[in-house]
């Protein structure tokens, strides 16, 4: 049985920065993408960013690109979403997700982690 599990969220003032992890249990190299998605109240769930296994590149929504960056520990299967400057429209649950192959379908979803954002 495949695990995400998020951590990391908490509350924070605006220009500040928060490290979400997502521990896996997906082995290395298992899956073509692990990606943040976050969703806020009243909202559509969104894409933040995506790290592809097989090469590590990142990708990121516009709304975040310059301030949230993607890494991922290899050995602990651990990735990780660094948000700085952070703004209160960033308030949301992050949640990461994981596709095993290019179908654009995601296999695996944690079950999110609150990030709050004041002002």
């Amino acid at each position: 049985q495949v695990r995400l599990v998020e951590s990391g969220g908490g509350s924070v003032q605006a220009g500040g920065s928060l490290r979400l992890s997502c521990a896996s249990s997906l082995r290395t190299f298992s899956c073509y993408t692990m990606d943040w998605f976050r969703q806020a109240p009243g909202k559509e769930r969104e894409f933040v960013g995506a790290f592809r296994w097989i090469n590590g590149s990142t990708y990121y929504a516009d709304s975040v690109k310059g301030r949230f960056t993607i890494s991922k520990d290899y050995a602990k299967n651990t990735l990780f979403l660094q948000m700085n400057s952070l703004k209160p429209e960033d308030t949301a649950v992050y949640y990461c997700a994981a596709a095993l192959g290019l179908d654009g379908k995601y296999d695996f979803w944690g079950p999110g982690t609150q990030v709050t954002v004041s002002s």
